[in-house]
C-alpha cells in the first residue's frame, strides 16, 4: 500500500477511538490540503531530513512523506503509533518514530542514529503548552537546525515576529530575532483543527542566522531583556538599574530615558555585551 492508497486520517482516528488530550496540548490538523501547503512553505524536497515534533495522528507527517522527506517523528503519546506505523509501512525507510519528550531529546543524537551526515530542518504543529520552550531550545541550544517551519498560537507567532514599537514586541521577539530571521507565512482559523482550539494559529518560518550570539552572550541577553521588559513602562534608567542603569545605557550608546519597546535587537545586543563584560570583570 502506498501513501495514495491510505484512507483519510479522520477515518483512522474513528477506528481507533482516539481523541485529543488537553494535557498534551493536542489539536489535530487533518486537512491534507493544509498540511501539504505547510510542507511547501517549509520548502521540503526529496531526501531532506525533517524532525517533526508531536505528529499525533500524522496529518503533517503524511504531507512530509509525500514530499519525499526522511522524517524523524518525536511523539510522547503511544496511542498514535499504530497510525504512524501505517504511514511508515506506506513509505518504507522514510519514517522513524521516536517515543520521547521533545524538550529532553537530543536532536544531534537522533540525526546520528537515523540520518547520519545530514542537516535536519524542523517542521511541526507544536503542542501549544510547550511551543515557546521548544523554539528557544532550538534557537539557543548546542544543536542548530537548518530551518524551522512551526505552528503556534497566533498570539505567540505575533510575539515572535513583532518589530520595535509593536504591542507584541518584547523579550521573545528580541531573543528570536537575535538568532534567526522569522516571518509568519500562514494563518489558520480554529475550525481547521480537531477539536477546534479557542484561539487562531499561525505558521512561522525561521532561518537561524549564520552568526549567532554564543551561549554566554545569550544568557546576558536574557538577563537584559528580562529586566527591561519586566518593567516595560519604566525608562531604561530605572528598569535596568540593577544591571547598571544610566551608566550601562550610555556605555552601550542607548538613551537611558527611552522604554524597552523602543530599543531594537541591535540595541539590546549592545546592552547585553556590556552586561557580559561586567560579569567577567
Amino acid at each position: 500500500m502506498s501513501l495514495k492508497d491510505l484512507p483519510p486520517i479522520r477515518e483512522a482516528l474513528e477506528e481507533y477511538g482516539l481523541l485529543a488530550k488537553k494535557s498534551f496540548g493536542q489539536h489535530f490538523l487533518l486537512d491534507l490540503n493544509i498540511t501539504r501547503k505547510i510542507a511547501r512553505l517549509a520548502e521540503v524536497v526529496e531526501g531532506q531530513t525533517v524532525i517533526e515534533v508531536g505528529p499525533g495522528p500524522g496529518g503533517l507527517t503524511r504531507a512530509l512523506l509525500e514530499a519525499g522527506a526522511k522524517v524523524i517523528a518525536v511523539e510522547m503519546d503511544p496511542r498514535f503509533f499504530p497510525l504512524l506505523n501505517g504511514l511508515g509501512d506506506a513509505a518504507p525507510s522514510q519514517l522513524h518514530l521516536v517515543q520521547n519528550d521533545a524538550l529532553r531529546v537530543k536532536e544531534a543524537d537522533l540525526i546520528a542514529e537515523h540520518a547520519p551526515g545530514t542537516q535536519a530542518s524542523i517542521v511541526a504543529n507544536l503542542p501549544y503548552n510547550v511551543g515557546t520552550a521548544l523554539l528557544l531550545k532550538w534557537l539557543t541550544g548546542p544543536w542548530q537546525p537548518r530551518s524551522m517551519t512551526l505552528m503556534f498560537q497566533k498570539e505567540v507567532a505575533d510575539r515572535i515576529t513583532a518589530q520595535v514599537g509593536d504591542d507584541a514586541y518584547g523579550r521573545l521577539a528580541v531573543v528570536v530575532q537575535a538568532t534567526a530571521k522569522a516571518r509568519t507565512v500562514m494563518d489558520l482559523p480554529a475550525r481547521a483543527f480537531t477539536p477546534p482550539p479557542k484561539v487562531t494559529s499561525a505558521v512561522v518560518n525561521l532561518t537561524p542566522l549564520t552568526e549567532r550570539p554564543d551561549a554566554a552572550m545569550l544568557k546576558a541577553l536574557e538577563r537584559t531583556t528580562q529586566a527591561a521588559f519586566g518593567q516595560r513602562r519604566k525608562m531604561l534608567r530605572s528598569s535596568l538599574k540593577t544591571l547598571g542603569g544610566i551608566e550601562l545605557c550610555l556605555a552601550a550608546g542607548i538613551d537611558p530615558d527611552v522604554r524597552a519597546e523602543t530599543v531594537d535587537v541591535d540595541g539590546f545586543l549592545a546592552l547585553a555585551k556590556i552586561v557580559l563584560a561586567q560579569s567577567k570583570a
